[in-house]
């Protein structure tokens, strides 16, 4: 029987949703490893399948809302919705920063759940704290799919993760050799 972090891995693979070259991250950082979600997202069966597996550590958290901040947590929040029968909502990009739009409010208290696809930093998910926070929200936590700070993005809030994998993340200015003669691209986040 495959280990949840084996099956994570082969539905990322099979996805092509993990991704090997030379890559320019959202924060500007390089690294020889990235996971676009947006690949396993084409896949509503394979997103099922990874909230299935993600439910038991979900299940946790108490929560009436999913907030996912766009483009990468929108088909994980709303999976997340659905498969808990939770309201959901979306923050979306203004000027490259995230705000909450189309008259979707909290009420005082209520308990949100942040879900986003990978973290490196945690930038996005910061956005939407603050938004939760200037709504009167209540955050009950935050749901990622791949968390691959390293240990390094911290929150104020209980953080849950699928699937934790550290790759390691370089300032473009000490790339290692062998990433220097390999063309660096973006492929979204």
């Amino acid at each position: 029987m495959q280990s949840v972090n084996e099956e994570v891995l082969e539905i990322f693979r099979k996805t092509n949703a993990l991704l090997r070259g030379h890559f320019i991250l959202r924060s500007g950082l390089r690294s020889e490893y990235f996971f676009q979600c947006a690949q396993v997202c084409q896949h509503m069966s394979s997103v099922s399948r990874l909230i299935e597996l993600f439910a038991p550590k979900l299940a946790e958290l108490e929560f009436k809302t999913v907030l996912a901040p766009a483009m990468g947590g929108l088909v994980v929040g709303q999976e997340v919705a659905r498969q808990f029968d939770s309201r959901y909502i979306y923050a979306e990009k203004v000027n490259d920063r995230l705000e909450l739009r189309r008259g979707f409010k909290m009420d005082p208290d209520e308990p949100i759940l942040i879900v986003e696809d990978v973290i490196t930093r945690g930038g996005r998910v910061n956005e939407a704290i603050e938004i939760v926070k200037a709504n009167g929200g209540k955050i009950a936590g935050i749901a990622v799919l791949v968390d691959r700070s390293q240990g390094n993005a911290h929150f104020d809030y209980p953080l849950v993760s699928l699937l934790e994998m550290g790759f390691p993340t370089y300032d473009p200015a000490e790339l290692p050799d062998h990433l220097k003669g390999i063309r660096a691209i973006k492929p979204g986040s």
